[in-house]
């Protein structure tokens, strides 16, 4: 932080990135990663009611194809949606419109690591919304490896610069 001439300080809030701060094509790469472990997959597997062996029964598990408990693909796209919010949407985002083309090619394992690359896919300014705008965002996934574990495609309402100033108190 400065001091100005008048010994006031600026203040630098953590935000994301206007709609207006956009540009199709732009890779996000968010770090740092996220290592996933038993306890996280067996909370939010427990806590979502999801019940699937596949997260929770290790000797199960132990036979089926994946030789190993999976981590819930659910968990896997909340994290890798929410690894870009720091970066792309605090405290700039109206709404999350929506997800689509969601896949999940390789399975995370406990103990893997989630790296997750947003690029910003198409930008337009909102034809109900003055001040805002829709933005599509491709979420790739990958593990430790580099193996595409998650990809999804996101759409969410954004605010622009100049009307979130004005909506301020």
């Amino acid at each position: 932080m400065t001091e100005g001439g008048n010994g006031a300080r600026d203040v630098i809030e953590q935000r994301g990135l206007y709609f207006d701060e956009l540009a199709v094509g732009a890779v996000y790469a968010h770090r740092p990663g996220r290592t996933l472990t038993e306890a996280d997959n067996v909370l939010f597997t427990t806590l979502t009611m999801n019940t699937q062996a596949l997260h929770l029964d290790a000797a199960w598990s132990a036979g089926q194809p994946f030789g190993q408990r999976l981590v819930n693909s659910m968990l896997t796209l909340a994290t890798l949606v929410g690894q870009s919010v720091s970066q792309l949407t605090q405290g700039t985002i109206v709404a999350q419109l929506g997800l689509t083309d969601v896949a999940f090619p390789t399975p995370l394992f406990h103990g893997d690591t989630l790296y997750t690359e947003t690029e910003v896919t198409g930008i337009r300014p909102s034809t109900s919304r003055p001040g805002q705008g829709i933005v599509s965002l491709a979420h790739t996934g990958r593990n430790q490896h580099g193996d595409v574990v998650a990809t999804a495609t996101r759409s969410v309402l954004m605010w622009s610069s100049a009307a979130d100033r004005a909506a301020r108190p």
